[in-house]
């Protein structure tokens, strides 16, 4: 018995690492607005297994995200005090190992929505590892344009699910990923002002890194938080939700918008912390009273 107990506890430590390189939080988060769009695309059909299908499919691909991005920026993580311990950095995990893993999750995300999906979702899926990996995460030694590039294949999942369910994506899956990508842009943007002495030890060219007033962020977070409440409304707009998400939606943007004028208005760290820890939960909310 105490002898199985070692093995587990063993296994438990070794598979820990991988898990975490999966950025589960995040990837969860990709997988749960993916799942929203299987479900209301599934709405004029009964193929319900179909959403299971847009579960596993996206939280390996999210995964795989994940893993090959800590590849990629491995050295920088181990110069930054908030990615010092991820398991690359910290020496849990070999590179060459990382690289292995997130390179089978990605061939058994495409793989899986391949054989039992459609090409459409194969296709975005796709197309979000390619702009995240190839494009964004380089870019963002580069420029701050980067987090806007970034928001695109941040907001895909939701596309991904619908395809799924659908074979194709139109204005309803649209009026979601709008949700997803203008959402983005205030939450990334306050955790890169909370870190901005990290990314700028790490030589990453965020606008909170070069912004040293906060001035030019904090206007960003505003004005992205202001285009949320109008695309907050669009699934009611083009007849994916009723009434009563219109007037919920509309009470969740306004309390956002309100916090993002408050960051705006005082432009401190705890402001920044509460938009942006507030963040999911207006999301998850959002999602919810659509799928309601």
């Amino acid at each position: 018995m105490k002898n199985a107990q070692v093995i587990f506890l063993r296994s438990a430590n070794t598979i820990s690492p991988f898990l975490i390189m999966m950025k589960p939080k995040l990837t969860l988060l990709s997988v749960l607005t993916a799942l929203a769009g299987s479900y209301l695309a599934s709405q004029e059909s009964s193929q319900y297994i179909l959403i299971v299908h847009a579960f596993i499919g996206t939280a390996l691909i999210g995964g795989c995200a994940g893993v090959l991005n800590q590849y990629i920026e491995r050295q920088y993580d181990a110069l930054m005090k908030r990615t010092e311990h991820r398991p690359i950095p910290s020496g849990h995990v070999r590179p060459a190992e990382a690289l292995f893993f997130g390179v089978i999750l990605g061939i058994a995300g495409i793989s899986y929505l391949a054989l039992l999906t459609n090409w459409t979702a194969v296709s975005l899926s796709v197309l979000t590892l390619a702009i995240y990996l190839a494009i964004y995460t380089p870019l963002k030694r580069r420029t701050p344009f980067a987090t806007v590039v970034g928001g695109i294949p941040g907001a895909m999942p939701p596309l991904i699910g619908w395809s799924i369910v659908r074979g194709s994506i139109s204005l309803e899956a649209f009026s979601l990923f709008f949700i997803l990508f203008f959402w983005q842009i205030p939450h990334f943007l306050s955790l890169a002002w909370m870190y901005r002495n990290d990314y700028a030890r790490s030589g990453y060219k965020l606008l909170s890194v070069i912004d040293p007033t906060f001035t030019v962020t904090s206007r960003q977070i505003l004005i992205y938080s202001i285009a949320l409440l109008p695309a907050s409304l669009m699934p009611t707009m083009v007849g994916i939700a009723g009434m009563q998400y219109f007037f919920g939606a509309l009470a969740c943007s306004t309390g956002f918008l309100l916090t993002a004028l408050h960051l705006f208005a005082v432009r401190t760290n705890i402001a920044a912390r509460k938009l942006f820890q507030s963040s999911p939960f207006f999301l998850l909310a959002l999602f919810f009273l659509m799928m309601l």
